[in-house]
């Protein structure tokens, strides 16, 4: 059963994120949750072409006019689902029936193994703050401040030096 599109109107956020983009992928970095996701080509095709104004259909044939070939409607909602999934789509984006039940391997098996080069990836990882990021000195270690001493403590030597305790 073909999902029904025709009402569908992806949006991409446009707040909380800071984007960059590269030779073959995107690059979209969200402040709210620290998470770094890498859009391949294809991902990035469909979520550049996500304004609110596009159909899915739409969609389809912006990214098909781009690729240079015909890009079959299963790619693009397996696309808007993963982009859906890392919240690169706005909240509120109207549920497409059917595109939550696509998996990759569903799409393979529908349009052969040659559409795996075409697949839309969206890559994330988590990205912590600075603060969380950082290793703590153990005790004995020589330190520069409370902060940076795993007990929290960083006391002062007879000479110029401190050390964690």
């Amino acid at each position: 059963m073909k999902p029904k599109t025709d009402c569908a109107l992806p949006e991409a956020r446009a707040t909380g994120l800071l984007v960059r983009e590269l030779d073959d992928e995107l690059l979209v970095y969200d402040l709210d949750s620290h998470r770094a996701h890498c859009l391949n080509r294809t991902a990035a095709m469909i979520w550049n072409r996500c304004d609110g104004k596009n159909t899915v259909a739409q969609i389809t044939e912006n990214v098909s006019l781009m690729s240079g070939s015909s890009v079959p409607e299963e790619l693009i909602l397996l696309g808007l689902e993963r982009l859906k999934r890392t919240r690169l789509l706005k909240d509120g984006v109207a549920q497409i029936n059917g595109a939550s039940a696509l998996t990759r391997r569903d799409v393979l098996r529908r349009l052969g193994v040659g559409a795996a080069v075409a697949l839309p990836l969206v890559t994330s990882i988590f990205a912590p703050r600075a603060a969380e990021a950082a290793t703590c000195k153990t005790v004995g270690q020589l330190c520069a401040a409370n902060a940076e001493c795993c007990s929290g403590t960083c006391t002062g030597c007879p000479v110029s030096c401190t050390v964690c305790t």
